[in-house]
């Protein structure tokens, strides 16, 4: 009887808005997390992820020597495919940016990392201004960014907590941005959380803008717009996007206690394995920590807790499902051509193995997949391409609501119908 009544006072708090748990009665949670981040590192595929470099640099606890090693393969893997992309003019401000932020959390000298591009060396933060700049006088020209928003925003922050001036000219190109809505079809949440931190930090270092009512104007309606995000499962936006929007909400001075029905769900999510892409993760291990990416402008890296060790685990066998279900695939192309497929898949493939079953039928249907920070994701649908550079990408929705996980992570649990349309943005 007494723990129905303990646990009838927990439902009320959470229901009340108040923190359920204390940070100490969470710290296996946490580190359960951290422990999920660290081994992500011995099972990377591709290119070394600068996020989850940054949320492990962020934490409580560490495990240097994983890390180190970790920085090294940035350092190298990851320069070098930035080094090819400057050298062909393309524009990967984001990645750039989240580079100099993961460099910045392991608190290593920025001016030593050079590119060199047409046989001149140059600083990175020297050519994370020239793609913003070069963004800028896209946004003028087109009234948007080569790439998006979240970008954008992701460059302003990145030098922001490097501690290089902003021109003005391209902190008010963001500012606009958020005083005339242009984030609605460029991210929603994840963006208005990015270019929140971006203005914040903007505005703790004293930067000049234009106006600088305007910057304050432009705080308050991003904090306005997450807040109207919140639903009522405690998520900000969809569980994918509360843990920017909780970073977001607490470097722009909210308090913890505002932010409790948001960490609550996302801890709720974590205890049922929601977040088990790293990208995911670590974007929320620095919220539930009461951080945020402003973190890194002050980090000293002295005196760290280096006592995160990974225990061996047992693999785990996963045994082919005996039972099928029905899939459906509808794919909608640029034209408004509809054609639909369908398959019977193991119960629990990943909507990726479904559509790789269905191309092996040889009924038409075809996929090609690009690598991403999230994953992979799909470009090319029976040989019709969705390029960025063109505004468009394949959309996942199941009975019209679009999927808030990508190809690799979504399962097929029971029959239902996948549709996949280019669409604009």
């Amino acid at each position: 009887m007494l723990s129905l009544v303990i646990i009838s006072l927990t439902l009320v708090a959470c229901a009340t808005g108040k923190p359920c748990d204390t940070e100490e009665s969470n710290k296996e949670l946490l580190l359960s997390l951290n422990k999920d981040l660290l081994r992500s590192l011995e099972r990377q595929e591709g290119l070394p992820n600068p996020s989850v470099h940054l949320a492990l640099r962020l934490s409580n606890h560490h495990n240097l020597a994983m890390e180190n090693e970790h920085l090294n393969r940035l350092k190298n893997n990851l320069h070098n495919d930035l080094q090819n992309s400057l050298s062909n003019s393309q524009s990967v401000v984001g990645l750039l940016a989240l580079y100099t932020l993961a460099l910045k959390s392991s608190c290593y000298d920025l001016n030593a990392v050079t590119f060199t591009v047409c046989e001149k060396s140059k600083p990175l933060l020297t050519h994370l201004k020239k793609q913003m700049h070069y963004e800028k006088e896209h946004i003028e020209f087109s009234h948007r960014p080569s790439t998006n928003y979240y970008q954008y925003s992701l460059g302003v922050l990145a030098l922001c907590v490097s501690g290089v001036m902003v021109d003005n000219h391209v902190s008010n190109k963001l500012i606009k941005a958020v005083e005339h809505d242009h984030f609605k079809h460029s991210g929603g949440t994840d963006t208005y959380a990015m270019a929140g931190m971006a203005l914040q930090c903007l505005k703790d270092a004293g930067s000049y803008v234009q106006n600088a009512g305007e910057l304050d104007t432009a705080l308050s309606k991003v904090k306005e717009n997450l807040l109207a995000s919140r639903r009522t499962d405690g998520h900000i936006g969809n569980e994918f996007s509360t843990g920017l929007a909780v970073q977001a909400l607490l470097a722009m001075g909210s308090q913890v206690e505002e932010c409790a029905a948001a960490m609550e769900a996302m801890r709720t999510d974590a205890r049922s394995s929601t977040y088990h892409n790293p990208m995911a993760i670590s974007q929320i291990l620095p919220a539930l920590q009461k951080k945020s990416y402003l973190t890194v402008k002050s980090k000293e890296c002295l005196h760290e807790d280096d006592t995160l060790v990974l225990e061996p685990i047992d693999p785990v066998v996963v045994l082919p499902s005996e039972s099928e279900v029905a899939l459906t695939v509808e794919v909608v192309m640029s034209n408004g051509a509809a054609a639909v497929y369908s398959v019977d898949v193991p119960k629990g493939s990943s909507l990726l193995e479904a559509l790789e079953l269905l191309m092996g039928k040889n009924v038409g249907f075809t996929f090609n997949k690009e690598p991403s920070l999230w994953g992979p994701f799909l470009s090319v649908v029976n040989g019709e391409q969705a390029r960025q550079s063109d505004r468009r990408y394949w959309q996942l929705s199941l009975d019209g609501t679009a999927l808030s996980q990508g190809v690799s992570d979504f399962k097929i649990e029971e029959s239902q119908k996948i549709t996949i349309k280019n669409t604009s943005y």
